[in-house]
């Protein structure tokens, strides 16, 4: 049977699975692009723009966080009911919009109009995390932790393509820096529209009686499994979020350019999206639970590193081991959900994941220049320690658990 025949009658297929996969990291590598560039230069906009108080400088980073937060649910719900392919089509195009609106509130010098710009591009991102998901949809329960590396290894070419963007471009309409990235940004988005028109992937079968049929979403999150994977994937973005936001901003008030806090975060997005390429690999030999707890490890090295000094080695360095611990952290911790819920559950299960991870990052991302105007660089980083030790625990406690129930 074909890939496209098998998709229509909804089997599992790793053919039509790694086509997916391929297609949706190249995807990836714009739709991550976007963050990046709204990441790089939201803030240093923000500042731009405003007075002496510079307290809600991050607030377009932190609108595109949120923007994903609240996008999350109609995101699967809008997939639940058209398909993955109509869908991501229907973002991409959204994206456009979005970002020719964020280039013309660049040039009208409108910070209301460009947060609600930026807003928007992360509403699009609720979308763009869902790539991870349906590179699974399709694949078998071995092909799986590759498939979601495979997608967010496409983040390693964004790592590149978003802060090489703005480094090109920034100057495009000067003085008015920026207004080109964004125009650029709208370009990656198009591309992306036609990349994610060729994913073939079957709607979820209905249940008997027109239904979708599955358990409710109450006892699905009640199951000790998601209580875990759930925190310990909202601990690992939220932290890397929290500390990310500030960097540009730490950076600039340490004496250092704009280029170089464009060229840090992408040195972070590499560290991001790069081992991806061998994660799933590393999950299928040592376990979801040590790669989670090998990426918190790294999350509190970042915090140790950004302690240590504010030289231009100690922002790029933390910034590297931010990016590697979010990837063990989040992959790992995206591998453990796919394991509590079944087929015809995965678009409520996922977009309520995605609704509760991407909350708490909003509200990390938000606290970010707050946190930095009010009580420094130092502090951003000490919130880290408290939160890696949680989810340790929380995975600890796991393992035990489960060993205790197959015991019995």
């Amino acid at each position: 049977m074909s890939a496209t025949a098998a998709a229509s009658h909804g089997f599992i297929d790793d053919r039509l699975a790694k086509r997916n996969a391929l297609l949706l990291a190249f995807a990836q590598a714009l739709g991550g692009a976007s963050a990046s560039i709204v990441i790089a230069t939201g803030s240093l906009i923000g500042s731009s723009l405003l007075g002496s108080d510079k307290s809600l400088a991050t607030l377009p980073v932190s609108a595109f966080v949120l923007g994903t937060a609240i996008g999350t649910l109609p995101a699967g719900a809008i997939m639940r009911r058209f398909g993955r392919r109509a869908g991501f089509m229907g973002a991409a195009a959204f994206g456009i919009f979005a970002a020719l609106l964020a280039s013309f509130a660049v040039f009208q010098g409108n910070f209301p109009l460009f947060i609600v710009a930026c807003s928007g591009s992360g509403f699009v991102g609720a979308f763009v995390q869902q790539f991870r998901f349906a590179a699974a949809d399709t694949a078998s329960d071995a092909f799986k932790p590759k498939a979601i590396s495979w997608v967010l290894a496409g983040g390693v070419l964004a790592g590149v393509v978003g802060p090489q963007t703005v480094i090109i471009t920034k100057d495009m309409f000067s003085p008015i820096l920026f207004a080109g990235t964004y125009l650029a940004q709208a370009g990656l988005s198009f591309v992306a529209l036609l990349l994610v028109s060729f994913i073939r992937i079957p709607k979820p079968v209905k249940a008997p009686g027109g239904t979708h049929g599955g358990r409710p979403i109450r006892t699905i999150m009640a199951q000790p499994r998601f209580i875990v994977a759930a925190a310990c994937g909202i601990c690992s973005y939220a932290l890397m979020s929290l500390v990310m936001t500030a960097t540009p901003l730490a950076m600039i008030g340490c004496g250092l350019s704009s280029t170089d806090a464009a060229l840090g975060i992408q040195w972070h997005v590499l560290a991001m999206f790069g081992p991806s390429f061998f994660t799933g690999n590393l999950i299928a030999r040592f376990g979801k639970e040590r790669i989670v707890t090998i990426g918190l490890a790294l999350l509190g090295g970042c915090a140790i590193i950004a302690l240590m000094g504010v030289e231009l080695v100690h922002f790029w360095s933390a910034l590297i081991l931010l990016g590697l611990g979010w990837n063990f952290g989040f992959i790992g911790a995206t591998a453990m959900l796919t394991d509590t819920y079944r087929s015809e559950e995965r678009n409520m299960v996922q977009a309520t994941n995605d609704f509760l991870v991407f909350g708490c990052v909003a509200f990390a991302s938000f606290s970010s220049g707050a946190l930095l105007n009010h009580f420094g660089w130092a502090t951003v980083n000490w919130l880290v320690f408290p939160f890696v030790v949680l989810c340790a625990v929380l995975l600890g406690w796991l393992v035990f658990h489960e060993k205790k129930h197959v015991a019995v």
